[in-house]
Parts: structure tokens; C-alpha cells; sequence
């Protein structure tokens, strides 16, 4: 049980300015990835205190610095990019060259973890393989990112949010009620599958305080898609029940989705239990509505949803959004506006949380990111710094950690194996 001394401690970290240590301070990261997965995950491990050393290639680095627009205002920073790379390091490194591939394993040898999503087999040709680096650091904490894993039919194949979430059946259960299929709105096939390869490099770096050395890790975005199916998965393994879609509704919970209000904005409600249907019923001025048999168990109002789903439509749709707010204001069951992303940033709790920060950019000006999404009560997980320009830490990491002279990098810029 902890002391009271401790207790308040923590309270006072999580409101007050505070100074706390970052958890992965003491960890070095090089980070061979690009695009979405690799990035989030480093950049995860960098809002943790990790130095990140993000190497890219000198025509043009990660693909995501061009996909725009839109780009922050006039500059050729793409608002892709600034979303997934904070508190990194960018090292403009030509792997093609052999050079160039000496300085990435001397990186590689004075780092703690090394991150990539190169298509299985590539890395290996350029002698920068598990094996490979691993002999010359044993302590190394090797996280492999693939679209589909190390074997398999499809393992040569390269890998994209959209198609895993194709392949692995999220966008069959994805849309409207009898519509077409549809990719969720954001990349969450690679989300999941770079927040699965964090857990798994900090699991790694834990296991290595009792062993002392590293190991390899595997993580694809099929698999992460698969595993993400849950609910929707299990009714298929174990009930033989294909999933379908619904647009915003639950195949398991009625009433579980969006109606209409008055003015032409929408609502969400989710009642899973008896309970809290029998609120909703309340707060909606229907009470008569408990009697009825028909919407008495969960059971009862699958069978009968779609008069249910008519008599809440009907109901919300005779006041406005911000009269519902009003009214459902202390409901027992969770509920919440459809909100723009306009709405959604201005929300009244969204700001007072203050999970959007602002950095100073050395191209952009001044450029906003969503903060980490976790807090510590002893650690930091902080937003230190804005995304890299290309290159930007080229000379300062090379200096620093591998102790080049200046006519060492002047010379490797000259052979443009750096830039």
C-alpha cells in the first residue's frame, strides 16, 4: 500500500510543473522506419524520453514529408509528417553506399533499440539484419514492422493500413447498414499495430535488466488487424457468425449508435445495460416504454431493433442537439455529440485537458500536435521538441555519438553519403 507521503507526491506531479524524470531517458532508439506504424511507435518511445535517431534518405527522407497538401501554411512541411515524428532526430544517411552502411551499424552499436519496416529480407542484403547487428550488439532490442510478418505467402508483399484492414476484415464490417465497404476514417490498422510494437520493445527492454541481452521482434499490420477483430472475431471462431456492417450501431448492444436531433446534428448513445436503458427511456420523457416487453433484456431489443431504432429516431429528432446535451447531462449511460473535428478540438474539455501542444518550428513557425495520450504520476511523457526538418541532426548526432571531426563529415558530404 503506498504511504500518504507518496500519495500526495503524486498528486501534486500530476498538477503542478513539477520536473519528473522521463522513463526511457537513459534509451537510445535508431529509427530506420517511415510512412505511418515505424513512426508512431518511435515516436511513442520519444514522448517517453527515448533519443530518437530517425535515418532517412537524403532524396527526400520518409514519403510522408510529401504527402500533402495540406502542408503547414506556405512551407513544404507536410501536416502528415508533424503528426508522427516529434521528439526525433533526423540523420540524412545514403544506405546504398557502403559508407553509409558502416556509419549505420557504429549508430547501431551505441543504440539500445533499432526500429524497422523494411519489406522482410531487405535489410539483411544491406548487412543490417537481426543477425547481423545483433553480433555487434548483443544488447540490442531489434523490432521488425512488415505488412504481413517473416513467413507466409505474403510476406514479400509490401504493406498498407488499407489493404491489411482489407485482408484482415475490418472494412467487410466497415460502413453503412447494406453499403459498400469503407476504410476507417484514419489509419488505425497502423496505430494498433505501432502501439502492439512499443509494448513489445519496452517488454524486451524489461526482460533485458534480468538477461542482459536483446532479442528479435516481429509485428505486422495483418496480424495487429486479426487481433484488433475482438468481439466481431470471436463471434465468427466460436459461434460461426459473419460479421456485417452497421454503420454506427452495435450488432450485440441495442441501443448503441447515432440518431438525428432536431437541427440536423447528431448524437450518440450507448445503453448496455438494462439500467441504463431505463434512464434513457426516462431522460427521453417515454418511461411508459419500461413496460414494454418487448425492449425488457438487451436479448429483447436485438430482436426487436429496428422499432426501437424508429421510436428513438422519431424522439430525438424533436429537439435540438444542444437541448438533448442539457437534458442528458447527468445520465447514467455514456453519450456524446458528433463532433467536427472543429468541435471536437474546441470542446470545452478538450481544451481544458490540454492535450494539444505548441512547438516552435524552424521551418514551419509555430506548429500544433496532440500530445500524448498517457500520463504518469512520477515519469514525464513529454512533447519536447517539433518534428526534424531533413537532416536537421545530421552533423550533431554524428559529432556527438560517434565523435566524427568536422572534415570526417564535411568529406561524407561531399560523397553525399550524408546530407
Amino acid at each position: 500500500m503506498m504511504s500518504r507521503k507518496t500519495i500526495l507526491l503524486a498528486k501534486r506531479c500530476f498538477s503542478s510543473k513539477v520536473q519528473l524524470p522521463s522513463p526511457l531517458s537513459n534509451v537510445r532508439v535508431l529509427d530506420l522506419t517511415r510512412i505511418v506504424a515505424g513512426p508512431y511507435c518511435t515516436m511513442i518511445l520519444g514522448d517517453m524520453g527515448a533519443e530518437i535517431l530517425k535515418i532517412e534518405n537524403p532524396d527526400g527522407g520518409d514519403e510522408a514529408r510529401k504527402w500533402g497538401p495540406p502542408f503547414v501554411d506556405s512551407t513544404s512541411e507536410s501536416c502528415y509528417f508533424i503528426c508522427l515524428n516529434r521528439n526525433k532526430k533526423s540523420i540524412c544517411i545514403d544506405l546504398k553506399k557502403a559508407e553509409g552502411l558502416k556509419i549505420v551499424n557504429e549508430l547501431a552499436e551505441k543504440c539500445d533499440v533499432l526500429v524497422e519496416n523494411y519489406v522482410p529480407g531487405k535489410l539483411e542484403k544491406l548487412g543490417l539484419g537481426y543477425e547481423e547487428v545483433a553480433g555487434i550488439n548483443p544488447r540490442l532490442v531489434y523490432c521488425s514492422i512488415t505488412g504481413y510478418g517473416q513467413d507466409g505467402p505474403y510476406k514479400n508483399r509490401p504493406g498498407y493500413d488499407v489493404i491489411a484492414s482489407s485482408i484482415g476484415g475490418l472494412m467487410n464490417i466497415t460502413g453503412p447498414y447494406d453499403g459498400e465497404p469503407c476504410k476507417v476514417g484514419v489509419a488505425m490498422t497502423d496505430i494498433a499495430t505501432g502501439l502492439y510494437a512499443h509494448g513489445a520493445i519496452l517488454s524486451a527492454l524489461y526482460q533485458r535488466t534480468h538477461t542482459g541481452i536483446g532479442q528479435k521482434i516481429d509485428c505486422n499490420l495483418l496480424s495487429t488487424q486479426l487481433a484488433c477483430l475482438i468481439n466481431i472475431g470471436s463471434n465468427y471462431l466460436n459461434a460461426g457468425v459473419e460479421g456485417g456492417r452497421w454503420g454506427s450501431s452495435h450488432p450485440s448492444i441495442v441501443p448503441y449508435r447515432t440518431y438525428k436531433s432536431k437541427d440536423g446534428r447528431y448524437i450518440t448513445i450507448g445503453a448496455g445495460s438494462d439500467l441504463q436503458f431505463q434512464d434513457l427511456l426516462k431522460k427521453l420523457d417515454i418511461a411508459d416504454v419500461i413496460t414494454d416487453t418487448r425492449f425488457k433484456t438487451n436479448k429483447d431489443r436485438i430482436k426487436n431493433r429496428e422499432i426501437l431504432d424508429e421510436m428513438l429516431m422519431r424522439t430525438f429528432g424533436e429537439k435540438n442537439l444542444n437541448d438533448w446535451e442539457k437534458i442528458l447531462e447527468n445520465a447514467s449511460f455514456p453519450w456524446g455529440p458528433v463532433n467536427s473535428l472543429e468541435q471536437a478540438f474546441n470542446d470545452e474539455h478538450v481544451k481544458d485537458i490540454g492535450i494539444v501542444k505548441t512547438l516552435e518550428h524552424p521551418v514551419a513557425g509555430e506548429v500544433k500536435v496532440v500530445g500524448p495520450a498517457v500520463q504518469f504520476s512520477g515519469a514525464a511523457n513529454l512533447v519536447r521538441s517539433s518534428p526534424p526538418t531533413l537532416g536537421q541532426h545530421t552533423q550533431e548526432v554524428l559529432g556527438e555519438i560517434l565523435g566524427f571531426s568536422e572534415e570526417v563529415i564535411g568529406d561524407l558530404k561531399k560523397k553525399k553519403i550524408i546530407a
